[in-house]
């Protein structure tokens, strides 16, 4: 039997634990954290990235529908600038972190043993196989570890890694009642999204310029339209995370016999809302080219170009549309608006046709 090691056990790194072990593989995985489980609040999980957890067994994670409710793009005084229905878009499934994160890991099995408390030092490797810390032995080392890979360090000394983004992001779960579809809304320099989870909480997210490091408050939002006071005023805990990307150009994401996925590959704004998606998929990916050949440097190979061109692609417009989200010029954020808003009656209207 083929082995494995997962470095990280996020979203990336147990879907691929699972999509290994699918394909006959035995999978270590080693997580740094003293017990597994997930940090945050909700998730976007597309069409195509739910596709893959079909595929590799994943229940709990139903395809999403049209809400309800007006759903769209809106003013901080709560006007609408563009409605969802309008743009005709393909709506993800959201649903908290830490539930998907269980859907997928309920489908360990046998083949996979996971290992907590465990930080991985050092990285080697030959013709033969991988090692981690001088003690660990697999044929392949799969590095889910995160933005700040210690693995991808490893690999590319040279990379410059990590970028800020200019703005912080708040987070939070919110227990109330709301008759409202949900959306976006953007002001200037700062920006409030909100979506109904599939457990019937609300999620929520907000983002503003600022200094990288500086501790704040959602403050700004409470002066914006209904709901958003009451889901900030009925979250328990609200988080906040300074947003970096990867810098461009990406680094392959294979060397040898280990691999990268997720953020330690392409680590991306939360803009388009594709992050775990595209870790989903990579797994999915990786698994399809290791189950077509025998040949461990050829699967790789394939999987790299496949999906490095991919997520540059998404890095990129992810990057783009957060500076537009973000910008606090007064006439350009009107002129934003206003493209937004013909653009969206543009596609209505040719939807009609």
């Amino acid at each position: 039997m083929s082995t494995a090691i997962v470095v990280g056990a996020g979203i990336g790194g147990v879907t691929a634990a699972v999509a290994l072990q699918r394909c006959g593989w035995q999978v270590t995985v080693l997580e740094r954290a003293p017990e597994l489980g997930e940090v945050g609040a909700g998730i976007s999980v597309w069409p195509s990235a739910v596709a893959v957890l079909e595929e590799l067994g994943v229940k709990g994670v139903e395809k999403a529908s049209v809400p309800s409710k007006p759903a769209g793009m809106r003013k901080p005084d709560g006007r609408w600038v563009v409605g969802a229905a309008d743009l005709g878009l393909e709506l993800p499934v959201m649903i908290h972190r830490t539930q998907l994160h269980e859907l997928i890991t309920a489908e360990f099995g046998p083949a996979v043993i996971v290992r907590t408390g465990y930080e991985v030092r050092t990285v080697s490797q030959d013709a033969d196989g991988v090692t981690v810390n001088g003690e660990l032995q697999a044929e392949l080392l799969v590095a889910a570890d995160g933005i700040r890979s210690a693995v991808r360090g490893g690999l590319y000394p040279q990379y410059d890694g990590p970028r800020y983004s200019g703005f912080t992001a708040y987070r939070g779960i919110a227990e109330v009642e709301l008759d409202d579809g949900g959306g976006e809304t953007w002001g200037r320099g700062q920006l409030f999204g909100f979506a109904r989870l599939i457990d019937g909480r609300f999620y929520w997210y907000g983002t503003a310029n600022q200094a990288a490091g500086t501790t704040s408050e959602p403050t700004v939002f409470e002066s914006w339209h209904d709901p958003i006071p009451r889901l900030i005023a009925g979250s328990e805990k609200i988080l906040q995370n300074d947003i970096y990307d990867l810098t461009l150009p990406l680094v392959p994401f294979t060397q040898g016999r280990v691999v990268l996925v997720g953020d330690a590959a392409h680590a991306m704004t939360p803009n388009l809302g594709r992050g775990a998606c595209s870790a989903i998929e990579d797994a999915g990916a990786l698994a399809r080219h290791l189950g077509a050949t025998s040949d461990l440097p050829a699967a790789l190979t394939a999987y790299d170009a496949e999906r490095r061109p991919a997520t540059t692609k998404l890095v990129k417009r992810s990057r783009s549309l957060g500076r537009v989200a973000q910008v606090e010029n007064p006439v350009i954020t009107t002129l934003r608006d206003g493209l937004f808003s013909i653009g969206g009656k543009l596609v209505a209207l040719r939807g009609r046709k």
